[in-house]
């Protein structure tokens, strides 16, 4: 999301940018992949760079307890920098569930062939334990890093990815977040997820925020926009902004619904260290405008 311009002396323009969404939290960025050291730490050079080429604000995205702890303290590393979300991604979301599942489970890398089976159902106690433990989390920001939690999320719905979480549990999980989204005060702008889901992601949403999102009180961005041009139209008209990177422009439809994204509802995202368009090279936010995200 870019800012207006500074003006130096000789009225020279100075881009300034914030990447929205980017995992600093992933262990690539600490020279860690596979659980294999690959290169030295190199989290620093990476917002230096960010930096030097205008891109001074980054939100590093929670996606499931560990994540978020993670981006806390990277944030606190780089005050007035670095930004967080709190919350429980999509493919994260099987700790809801009767599945025998650690709450404090990261990613995996299940079989995509083979879902996650529908005989595991949601769990009351499980996800009553989840929404306290994200509010605790919430408010302990809040309190001991003011300003740097600025968002919810990431969360919402994949359907691409059954193979983390099903559907059943996906819906009960998003729809259990929106509700303590609700229930925070100050409410936290939306940081979403929507893949191969729209039409229960925006029902859920009018749902819990009314059929024009009148509840939501401090907006919504859906991250990593890869829609059709009609749903991308359903959510602007309900307020929401649009996050694009390089996930965005991997086929010709998907860089012509980008074309008709308003710009006053576009938002820019690196969404590092994964979506290029092609598997090229970790993507971070040194790259701006070389992936067009």
């Amino acid at each position: 999301m870019a800012t207006p311009p500074s003006v130096t002396s000789h009225n020279e323009y100075k881009p300034r940018y914030v990447d929205i969404g980017i995992n600093l939290a992933d262990p690539i960025f600490r020279g860690i992949s596979h659980g294999s050291r690959r290169h030295p730490d190199d989290l620093g050079a990476v917002i230096s760079r960010a930096n030097e080429v205008g891109c001074s604000k980054l939100i590093v995205t929670g996606s499931d307890f560990q994540s978020c702890r993670d981006a806390l303290a990277i944030a606190k590393e780089y005050p007035g920098n670095v930004y967080t979300t709190i919350g429980i991604h999509p493919c994260s979301s099987a700790i809801f569930s009767t599945a025998d599942t650690n709450h404090d489970a990261m990613h995996s890398n299940p079989d995509p062939e083979t879902p996650m089976p529908d005989t595991h159902d949601p769990d009351a106690q499980k996800t009553e334990t989840i929404i306290a433990d994200l509010a605790a989390l919430i408010e302990r920001t809040h309190a001991s890093q003011p300003g740097s939690l600025v968002a919810f999320g990431e969360f919402g719905l994949d359907y691409d990815r059954l193979h983390y979480a099903s559907k059943a549990i996906q819906l009960h999980a998003f729809a259990a977040q929106l509700d303590l989204v609700l229930a925070t005060k100050p409410q936290l702008p939306l940081f979403l997820h929507s893949r191969a889901a729209h039409e229960d992601f925006r029902r859920l949403l009018q749902e819990k925020f009314g059929p024009g999102l009148e509840k939501l009180e401090r907006g919504g961005v859906v991250h990593s926009f890869t829609g059709s041009i009609e749903e991308a139209h359903e959510l602007m008209d309900l307020g929401l902004y649009i996050g694009i990177n390089g996930c965005s422009f991997k086929t010709a439809e998907n860089c012509e619904v980008v074309k008709q994204i308003s710009l006053d509802r576009m938002m820019l995202e690196t969404d590092g260290p994964c979506p290029n368009q092609r598997r090229i090279r970790r993507r971070s936010p040194r790259f701006p405008s070389d992936g067009r995200s």
